[in-house]
């Protein structure tokens, strides 16, 4: 005789699982009951937990064959899921990153496939998707953060679970999201290390050379623009005569101005005079630049120059690109800009994103605090 296991019951009526293995870790396989059309008794293997399926997704599958046995429809066929969940995730990802192409734009996709590329491929491409447990993806957070910052990490498990949701929209996938009972890692989003006047001229001299890297720089150092603030920029933007750039803000969905000097007029009006309105000043291959193209080229610069035995989790002091916007507002404050000034070519929305700088300010009002006691003791 084979080998038979005791279902357990659950708290639904007619739902029951029982205890197994998968690939050497402890799951459930869970089984529906009822009574079809013939008032004979049936069970249905619905499938295990590390597939995706629950008490409450067996319980639904209950009550929709139950339905549909009342009103004499054709039952569903718990099958066909065999054939859906056979698709692994990378068949997946072509179809979700074609349907991008349609609703986003180009660079974005462009960044979101090079995440896929780089880091999800590796560990997943090949996998059938109700195989993909949260312990393996667990295992990937682990990996990615002996090289990564918590926050990129996190990036890389959204888009995961970004590919598992339309895997489930499209009907392509009947399990549940296992990123959804992940944790994601915890960020600390207070950047202390700023770049001071010299190193700023240290990291000048060295990317002088890469005119592109160089530009890329001098604009960010210059306005404070977020990194696809910059990368936008186009001809049309840059009002020379006035020493002005329109900068649009991604993140708070605005435009704002931010100001050049003499000098980078100069630089900016030879390299803009072949360009056209509508061309982005920054381009390789005459095509806009994009995040990671930037990121490729500088990250090994900032790491040499000014991260060299800091840990790479250590978000607090390590040099990356968003420390240019920290060390615009940082420097503009050591020169006693007043803090409204500071919000404005910030184009901060709160005022208290902008007072983390306060603290800066030449003297943080002790000249003031010796005016009131003058004389006094």
């Amino acid at each position: 005789m084979g080998r038979t296991y005791k279902r357990q019951k659950t708290k639904y009526a007619g739902v029951f699982y029982i205890d197994t293995t998968t690939n050497g870790r402890a799951d459930k396989t869970f089984y529906i009951r009822y009574k079809d059309e013939f008032l004979k008794d049936r069970e249905l293997r619905v499938g295990k937990l590390s597939e995706g399926y629950n008490v409450n997704l067996c319980n639904a599958k209950r009550n929709e064959i139950l339905h549909k046995i009342r009103h004499g429809e054709e039952l569903p066929k718990i099958a066909n899921r065999q054939t859906k969940s056979k698709l692994t995730l990378g068949q997946v990802a072509t179809k979700y990153f074609e349907h991008r192409e349609v609703h986003n734009s180009a660079r974005s996709n462009q960044n979101e496939k090079y995440r896929y590329d780089i880091h999800l491929k590796p560990f997943f491409d090949h996998k059938l998707l109700y195989t993909i447990s949260i312990q393996e993806i667990e295992k990937l957070q682990y990996e990615k953060l002996k090289t990564l910052a918590p926050k990129t990490v996190n990036h890389i498990t959204t888009l995961l679970g970004t590919i598992f949701n339309y895997a489930i929209t499209k009907e392509l996938y009947k399990g549940s999201n296992p990123i959804q009972n992940l944790k994601k890692l915890k960020i600390d989003n207070k950047r202390e290390r700023f770049l001071n006047t010299e190193e700023i001229k240290i990291l000048i001299d060295e990317v002088r050379d890469n005119k592109l890297i160089y530009l890329f720089c001098l604009l960010s150092l210059s306005t404070g623009g977020r990194a696809t603030t910059i990368i936008n920029i186009q001809k049309k933007h840059i009002d020379l005569n006035n020493r002005t750039i329109t900068l649009t803000d991604f993140k708070n969905k605005s435009t704002y101005k931010g100001f050049i000097t003499t000098d980078m007029v100069t630089i900016l009006k030879d390299h803009i005079s072949t360009l056209k309105a509508n061309d982005n000043i920054l381009q390789i291959n005459n095509k806009p630049i994009s995040i990671s193209q930037i990121q490729k080229r500088l990250k090994p610069i900032l790491d040499r120059l000014f991260n060299d035995g800091l840990d790479v989790k250590d978000s607090k002091n390590r040099v990356v690109i968003h420390t240019f916007r920290h060390s615009f507002a940082s420097n503009l404050a050591i020169k006693g800009t007043p803090i409204y000034t500071i919000q404005k070519l910030m184009n901060h929305r709160d005022i208290n994103m902008t007072l983390r700088y306060a603290k800066l300010s030449p003297d943080s009002g002790r000249d003031m605090v010796d005016c009131v006691m003058l004389n006094i003791i």
